[in-house]
């Protein structure tokens, strides 16, 4: 039986973050080098971003690559950076025909001229479209986004734009990378680790942590299912009681 039809399609978690994690180790496993299973792992992006769309699932992020990953092998990172302008190539028409928008969050100006570009140009064509977000996270990390918004928001305290009293939640969130996405729901890691792995901090305040043995490039649809079924099981208090819920 296909595990789509248990899924509450009312339920449905509003936003979906990923730490795509196990492309290296999958194709050691496979007496193969990395890059292969950063390959491989884009069939897996293919298929969780189909699957999210027909569900109805609004919002979609992927952790793609960290500001900490521009530390990997010189190779490995030439070779991520020539896979995500090939894909993104490849993958303009499905994005096109499946209605779903691009956006990236990250410190985009690190990325080599020729990525930049090619992202800028898919998340230009794919604007209008209005089925699904799908957000990639490329030079990312929250520390780094976190104390940029604190500089941001200093900075327009000192030049009287925002009092400091002014400053709750909303200010805050208006300043972050994420500022046109709701707060994450669901958050799932592959590989069988349990970091966070500097991704989405604030974002992920009240999100419901999935954790999963499958390496990446073995994720499918069933398994975004499995996730989302595990979601919908879960009681949300959002710091509250089961009887204030009830």
């Amino acid at each position: 039986m296909d595990l789509k039809d248990n899924i509450l399609l009312k339920a449905l978690p509003q936003h979906i973050a990923i730490i795509m994690d196990g492309n290296g180790r999958w194709a050691k496993q496979k007496g193969m080098i990395r890059a292969f299973g950063h390959e491989n792992g884009t069939k897996s992006v293919r298929q969780v971003v189909e699957a999210s769309a027909e569900l109805g699932v609004p919002n979609l992020t992927l952790y793609a690559f960290s500001t900490e990953n521009w530390n990997r092998p010189k190779l490995e990172v030439k070779t991520l950076m020539k896979l995500l302008i090939s894909s993104l190539k490849k993958e303009i028409k499905t994005l096109q025909d499946n209605n779903i928008r691009l956006t990236a969050i990250g410190n985009l100006n690190l990325l080599p001229p020729k990525v930049h570009k090619e992202l800028s140009e898919v998340m230009m064509a794919t604007q209008n479209n209005s089925r699904m977000t799908l957000t990639l996270a490329l030079s990312y990390g929250s520390r780094e986004e976190l104390l940029n918004t604190v500089k941001e928001i200093s900075n327009k305290v000192k030049n009287n734009i925002i009092s400091p009293e002014a400053i709750d939640e909303s200010i805050i969130n208006k300043h972050l990378y994420t500022q046109n996405l709701p707060d994450v729901d669901l958050l799932i890691r592959t590989s069988g680790e349990q970091r966070i792995s500097n991704f989405l901090l604030w974002q992920i305040a009240y999100a419901e942590l999935y954790f999963t043995e499958v390496l990446w490039p073995d994720f499918t649809k069933q398994d975004l299912y499995k996730a989302i079924i595990e979601y919908q099981k879960r009681e949300r208090r959002f710091g509250k009681t089961s009887e204030q819920l009830s």
